[in-house]
Order: C-alpha cells, then sequence, then structure tokens
C-alpha cells in the first residue's frame, strides 16, 4: 500500500500537472473568445470571426478522447507515471508554439491552419493527462478517495486562474494595440517555466501501488486485451452512462469561461470587468470542488452530482439575465454562482466517480475515454451556443438555455441509472461491471 509521503506527493503533482494542463488549455480558450478571432481570422466580420476562433477552440476537445485511447492505452500497460511525463511535455511544447505563431496578417491562411495544429496537440496532451494524474491519486489513496482524486479536478480551475490572471495582467500594462500586436503571447511563453516546474514535481513520484500489484498478477499470465477492446467489450453500458454524467458539467464549463466571456464582451462588458468576475470564480471554484467531493466521501457520489444537476439546469436560466443587466456586481453574481458552487458540485465528484467505474486493467482507459467524451460537451457547446447567437441576430438566449438545462436532465438520468461507487475496491481486477445494475 501507498504511505502517506507518496500519498502526499503524488496528490501534489496531480494537481500541478493539471494546473499546467489547464493553464495551458484554458488559456486558449479564454484567447480564443478574446484575442484569436482579432489575430488569426482578421479577414471575416467580428461575429464570423468570433464563430471561426471558437471552432479551432473546439478541435482541442475533438482531440482530447483520442489523446485518452492513446496515453490509456500505454498507461495500462506501462504505468501512469510515464505518460504524465509525456503529455505535460507536449502541451507545454505546444502551447510555446503558440505564442511564438505568426499572424494571420503575416503567412495568411498558413496562420490559422497551424493554429489548429497546435490546438489538436493540446487536447491530445490533455486528454492522456487527466487520467493518468487522476489515478495517481485515487490509486495511492487508502481511504477519502473523493478527497485526494478532486486536487486533479481543483487544478482545472485553478490554472483557468492562473490563466486569466495572466492574460489580464499582460491586457492591464499595455494599449489595446499592443496587445493584440504581442502582448497576449506572454502568458503562452509563460509555459516553459512551468513545464519545468511540473516535470521536477513528477519525478519524484513513485507508481501507484495497485497498479503495480495488477501489473505483477498479471506478469506470466495469458496475454491481456488490449485496455480499450476491454472497455468496448466488458463495460459499454458503464462507458456509455458515464458520458451521460459528465456532459453537463462540461457544457456548463464551456459557458461559464468561454461563451459568457464573449457574450459579456458583446453586451458592453469592458474586457477587463469579464476577466476580472473570471478570475474571481475560478479561485473559489477550487474551494468548491475539493469541498464538494469531500462531502461524497461520506454521503455518496450520486446524491452530490443529482442535486448539482438539478441546481445547474434552474440556473442556466439566470445566467444570460445577469450576465446581461449592464451590471458589473450581477455578471460577477453569475459567474461566482455557476463556478464555484453550482458547476462543482456535478464537476468535482467526477474524479473518483470515472476511477471508481473501470477495472484497474483498463482503468486509465476507460476513465480517459469517458471524461473526455463527456469533455466535448466543453468544446462544441460554446461553438453551437455562438451559431444559435448569430443566427438569431445576437439573441436566442433561452433556447441556449433550454439546451444546458436538457444536457442537466441527461445527467439526472445516467446518474440514477449508475449503482453508488464510494465503496469501491479500486484493487479488484475483475471484468465485471459492479457500478451498474443488472
Amino acid at each position: 500500500m501507498s504511505n502517506p509521503a507518496q500519498l502526499r506527493r503524488a496528490v501534489a503533482s496531480s494537481f500541478l500537472g493539471s494546473v499546467i494542463e489547464y493553464y495551458d488549455f484554458l488559456l486558449y480558450a479564454t484567447a480564443s473568445a478574446l484575442v484569436f478571432g482579432k489575430v488569426f481570422f482578421s479577414s471575416l466580420s467580428p461575429l464570423a470571426a468570433t464563430v471561426a476562433s471558437l471552432g479551432t477552440f473546439a478541435t482541442g476537445y475533438l482531440a482530447r478522447p483520442l489523446g485518452g485511447v492513446i496515453f490509456g492505452h500505454f498507461g495500462d500497460r506501462l504505468g501512469r507515471k510515464r505518460m504524465l511525463v509525456l503529455t505535460m511535455t507536449l502541451m507545454g511544447v505546444a502551447s510555446t508554439l503558440i505564442g511564438v505563431l505568426p499572424t494571420y496578417e503575416q503567412i495568411g491562411s498558413l496562420a490559422p491552419i497551424a493554429l489548429v495544429l497546435l490546438r489538436v496537440a493540446q487536447g491530445i496532451a490533455v486528454g492522456g493527462e487527466w487520467g493518468g494524474a487522476v489515478l495517481m491519486s485515487a490509486e495511492h489513496a487508502t481511504g477519502r478517495r473523493g478527497l485526494w482524486a478532486s486536487f486533479t479536478n481543483a487544478g482545472a480551475p485553478f490554472g483557468m486562474l492562473l490563466s486569466t490572471a495572466a492574460l489580464n495582467g499582460s491586457a492591464a500594462m499595455m494599449d489595446e494595440q499592443a496587445f493584440l500586436s504581442w502582448g497576449w503571447r506572454i502568458p503562452f511563453l509563460l509555459s516553459v517555466v512551468l513545464l519545468a516546474i511540473g516535470l521536477f514535481v513528477r519525478a519524484r513520484v513513485e507508481e501507484t501501488p495497485v497498479f503495480a500489484a495488477a501489473a505483477n498478477t498479471a506478469s506470466g499470465g495469458s496475454p491481456r486485451s488490449a485496455p480499450l477492446l476491454d472497455v468496448l467489450r466488458n463495460h459499454p453500458r458503464t462507458l456509455l452512462l458515464s458520458i451521460g454524467v459528465g456532459l453537463s458539467p462540461f457544457v456548463l464549463q464551456g459557458t461559464l469561461t468561454t461563451f459568457l466571456v464573449s457574450y459579456g464582451v458583446q453586451a458592453g462588458f469592458a474586457r477587463q470587468q469579464v476577466l476580472n468576475g473570471l478570475t474571481l470564480s475560478s479561485g473559489l471554484a477550487v474551494l468548491g470542488i475539493v469541498g464538494w467531493s469531500a462531502l461524497s466521501d461520506r454521503v455518496g457520489r450520486r446524491p452530490i452530482v443529482l442535486a448539482g444537476a438539478v441546481a445547474a439546469a434552474a440556473y442556466a436560466f439566470a445566467i444570460f439575465p445577469l450576465a446581461g443587466s449592464g451590471s458589473v456586481a450581477l455578471l460577477t453574481l453569475a459567474l461566482v454562482l455557476g463556478q464555484s458552487i453550482i458547476h462543482p458540485m456535478t464537476y468535482g465528484p467526477l474524479a473518483a466517480l470515472y476511477t471508481e467505474l473501470f477495472a484497474t486493467r483498463s482503468r486509465y482507459t476507460g476513465a480517459s475515454l469517458g471524461y473526455q467524451i463527456a469533455g466535448l460537451g466543453a468544446g462544441l457547446g460554446p461553438l453551437l451556443f455562438a451559431q444559435i447567437q448569430a443566427s438569431s441576430g445576437g439573441g436566442g438566449t433561452g433556447l441556449i438555455s433550454a439546451v444546458i438545462a436538457g444536457f442537466c436532465l441527461l445527467t439526472v438520468v445516467c446518474t440514477v441509472a449508475l449503482r453508488e461507487t464510494s465503496r469501491t475496491d479500486l484493487a479488484a481486477t475483475a471484468a465485471a461491471e459492479p457500478s451498474v445494475p443488472r
């Protein structure tokens, strides 16, 4: 079993790795809403440029399941730690290259093409990172798995906090022209520093005892099927339900961190005001994720997720009236209420929940695939909402709210179909589906 020192290192490594990955990944989200339309799609109208920019943002989410399959396969075969070093390196290099990428005015259509390719690399990296990071914490833990695994999910809003603060700081130090010319590049170039810190911390963490025990048991036995085939053959219902459970948290995440930023600027708020609200809500979200996840160790994963999905469905119809009110205080309230309180209820427990749904021999692949396919909601949601807004002449928020509420209903149905997983033994390697009622 894991010793306390290794557990602390594993949790710190997972949190820091998630912060770095999501700093880079979500930095792109904010930049796509505020900068990239003007820098890489300057030949289009402002609204069309926003849609195109959010389209490149969505490609990163489309690539995430591929990253989950690739790194999940080798993570289930070779170990969690090796893959996490590779995912962090890939993300850091891709983000740094975005920071030095020429604009449309400099190299024409090659600029958005290169941007899309680098975004795909980011998606593959973060698709492989999450599953391994969660498993490093969860498989080292002997108790309070929801709490320890949640630090990986808490790294996402903290990464958003850092990325938004970096863009915010760059924008505050210079005028609009300088920021669009070169200032936006500074936060991307900082990825090199974060990468060096992350690799140093990650090198001190040992492989998880659960994986090591399973590997020892499997050695010398009959050849195992590929982890992806194991998931698709033995856990198909579990996989589908896990995707349904995770869709609404990601749709809400994309709405709050990407679409609402663009919507707020279009509604007349200064870019700085929107970024300030996003920075505050991202910082508080860390506490919300850890808090709700810790509570799920006591009352179970399902009650927290169900309550959060119902609250999110109601909140969906309050987002845009608050954000379009013209009041900075109400815009900030919309962001804090959604990102810091309601969204963490459905998102926080997912780290432990996805870990508990699959057997050790295919856990990296299964957890990553379910989580990353559900994550498409965060990438495609803002793109869909931008198109709804464009087709309705700038309105359409009622329909957008209804779509969000519909995804929340799907989460409720799929969560009810799953049995409680908080007492699952991660050391079990049976191929059965213990978390789904027969």
